[in-house]
């Protein structure tokens, strides 16, 4: 599904370029959980932008579902991201003057690929805040709601046009405990039905969950982890090596 061929990206600053991500050559297949690792200025949030055409790389080339990507004008990037991409953020990202169902169907509208009536926009908006568990909290603006509430509508905003990759930037990381393993739950829920997913994180124990590591540091992955199975006793692989 993901496919970097040396992909790098560089930032120009006033002191002078900053190599944010090394050349990278990196394969993401359908249906795997990956997590993402690594100290701050690592290079995550970088390599996430990217993966989810958020930004251009600097150099190489980059492959979603076998589309090369990476050369796209702004406008196409957006069409990528509105058919094929689902991002659920740290801070939820929702927009504090619409309420959840609102914020759901303004991202059903970013899809083009279809014609779609009123009716059919709120009633998809509605299977989504059922499915995340939310029936009820429809008109509610986000102030409305808490943190836990608000990142399982970003869930829903994030899986209405049905996208085939999930990138979640450190979904957990401004929740409790209890609200975390909610969120975690839901995305492995989102990954059992078949969808990629991708999770920037710090929390180990949320990197537990996944079925690969990847970690970076400096730019560059310095380890790609594969971890074993839950109850099959078949060892992890470290494919850096």
């Amino acid at each position: 599904m993901v496919t970097f061929c040396g992909v790098s990206k560089t930032y120009e600053t006033d002191a002078g370029p900053v190599l944010a991500l090394r050349p990278t050559d990196l394969e993401i297949q359908r249906g795997e959980f990956v997590a993402v690792m690594g100290a701050s200025g690592s290079g995550k949030s970088t390599l996430l932008q990217l993966m989810g055409c958020l930004d251009q790389p600097s150099g190489g080339v980059y492959r979603l579902n076998g589309q090369p990507v990476h050369a796209l004008s702004p406008n196409q990037r957006a069409a990528v991201r509105s058919e094929n991409i689902g991002f659920v953020f740290q801070n939820y990202n929702l927009l504090p003057r619409t309420t959840a169902l609102e914020n759901i169907e303004r991202a059903l509208w970013c899809d083009k690929r279809s014609q779609k009536s009123a009716r059919s926009v709120a009633e998809r908006a509605r299977q989504c805040l059922e499915w995340v568990n939310l029936p009820a909290h429809g008109h509610h603006f986000p102030s409305q709601l808490s943190g836990g509430q608000q990142q399982r509508v970003a869930i829903a905003r994030a899986l209405a046009n049905a996208p085939s990759l999930i990138l979640a930037d450190e979904p957990t990381g401004n929740l409790d405990s209890v609200a975390a393993r909610g969120i975690l739950a839901l995305l492995k829920s989102v990954h059992a039905g078949g969808t990629t997913v991708v999770v920037v994180t710090h929390d180990p124990e949320v990197a537990a969950q996944a079925e690969r590591i990847l970690t970076l540091r400096d730019g560059v992955v310095v380890s790609d982890q594969t971890l074993p199975r839950r109850g099959s006793g078949v060892a992890g692989e470290d494919r850096s090596a």
